[in-house]
């Protein structure tokens, strides 16, 4: 498997016009930073709406900052990676709204939006009017979406919440990690930031609807997205394990809760990993391996008990397994019908012909000509794909023009950046 992703891999996309996507019309005001957030106004852009990315003056969205490793463009060192992740099809425009000028424009923008996307603390807009309550007044179409780490209601309302702690709350990183009596035992996060990501992605589902509902009664209305209850929403079998048994889910490494054979194995040379989701499957592993007397095991011939006396199984299996190399496991897997693969890096998986199949990788360009490739929108629509119009873009870069849509001429503008309240890139 290579190590690098070869140009021949990467997808350019074509540059589809701004009307090009099924939510091409809509205008998204995204008053987000950081992921969860940026995460779903991204989803919205990739699939056609125009996304106005307000940032403050002077420093932009936290992220930019967030390296290294730093994007280099035409004039060096330009924004992090990170920043690049959820900032795609987004024109930047730099306003601060805590002048009452800045606060007047934006509310201006809100007026002409579909949508609204904010992660602020529970009631931090409303100083500004800048809160549901005051935009709804002038623009009663308007599908306002709150995300924050606990919502707008409940004891927990008015905290600030971070991935990290969500994960840490949740239950999540309970049954994450090495079980108690391994080495390395202990709780342990997700290597990504999923409690944004799954929030994100709820607040683009809860969008889609709320503009479902509005297209039939006119009516928009306020979505209260938390960190909290989209992370416990997707404890899934964990939770409804502890709902309907009264089980306590506890850590198990790479083992699966419910069944069994379903973890990691090492081979000879590496790992493997080996899903075997039901009873056929386990018999045809069984046979791969030449394990016929495990197959033929009463205690074994359902998931129910091989869950029960998973110990001595998985050590049988376990053995049998460290004999084979990888590649020879993988092939043997493939031709009997068993679910299984290898645990890849980041560089491998980028680089592996399934991904290229898929076009995955999107190579875009700033306005500076400056490359940058993304990893770009799962879903393949087969009518209205989603587009790759504007790479991320330097900060306030789309200042000046998108302003000047809402009435601020040059003059103003020009007054408005010595003050300090509006900026513009290379101004």
């Amino acid at each position: 498997m290579a190590d690098a992703t070869t140009e021949a891999e990467l997808e350019t996309p074509t540059m589809a016009p701004a009307s090009a996507g099924p939510l091409d019309g809509l205008k998204v005001l995204d008053l987000s930073r950081v992921l969860a957030g940026p995460w779903a106004s991204q989803i919205l852009g990739d699939l056609g709406a125009e996304v106005w990315k307000i940032e403050r003056p002077g420093q932009g969205d936290d992220t930019r900052t967030w390296g290294p490793p730093f994007l280099k463009g035409a004039e060096g060192q330009s924004d992090a990676a990170y920043f690049l992740c959820a900032n795609r099809n987004k024109r930047s425009v730099a306003i601060d709204f805590g002048r009452p000028e800045g606060a007047e424009i934006v509310r201006r923008m809100a007026a002409a939006a579909d949508i609204v996307v904010e992660n602020f603390k529970t009631g931090a807009l409303a100083r500004y009017g800048l809160d549901y309550k005051s935009l709804s007044a002038i623009n009663p179409r308007l599908v306002y979406c709150s995300v924050t780490g606990f919502g707008h209601t409940g004891p927990y309302a008015s905290r600030g919440g971070y991935d990290f702690l969500i994960q840490g709350m949740s239950g999540l990183m309970s049954v994450t990690g090495r079980p108690d009596g391994e080495p390395g035992a202990g709780p342990m996060k997700v290597g990504l930031p999923v409690s944004d990501l799954f929030t994100g992605l709820y607040a683009a589902t809860s969008i889609l609807a709320a503009l479902r509902h509005r297209d039939a009664t006119g009516e928009g209305q306020h979505i209260d997205c938390a960190l909290l209850d989209s992370q416990v929403a997707v404890l899934v079998n964990q939770g409804m394990n502890h709902i309907v048994g009264g089980l306590t889910p506890r850590r198990l490494g790479n083992s699966h809760p419910n069944v069994v054979p379903y973890r990691d194995f090492e081979t000879s040379d590496g790992h493997v990993l080996v899903a075997c989701g039901n009873d056929g499957q386990f018999q045809s592993l069984c046979k791969l391996l030449g394990l016929t007397e495990l197959a033929a095991d009463p205690r074994f011939r359902n998931n129910v008990g091989r869950l029960k006396d998973r110990g001595e199984l998985e050590e049988k299996l376990a053995a049998a397994i460290r004999g084979w190399t990888s590649a020879e496991f993988f092939a043997g897997m493939e031709k009997a019908g068993v679910p299984g693969g290898p645990i890849n890096r980041v560089d491998q998986i980028l680089a592996d012909p399934q991904i290229a199949a898929r076009g995955l990788l999107k190579k875009m360009e700033r306005s500076d000509g400056t490359p940058v490739t993304v990893i770009g929108f799962p879903g393949q629509l087969s009518r209205t794909p989603a587009t790759y119009r504007i790479a991320p873009q330097t900060h306030g870069e789309d200042t000046d023009a998108v302003l000047a849509e809402f009435g601020i001429d040059e003059a103003t503008g020009e007054r408005l950046r010595r003050e300090g309240v509006i900026h513009a890139a290379g101004r």
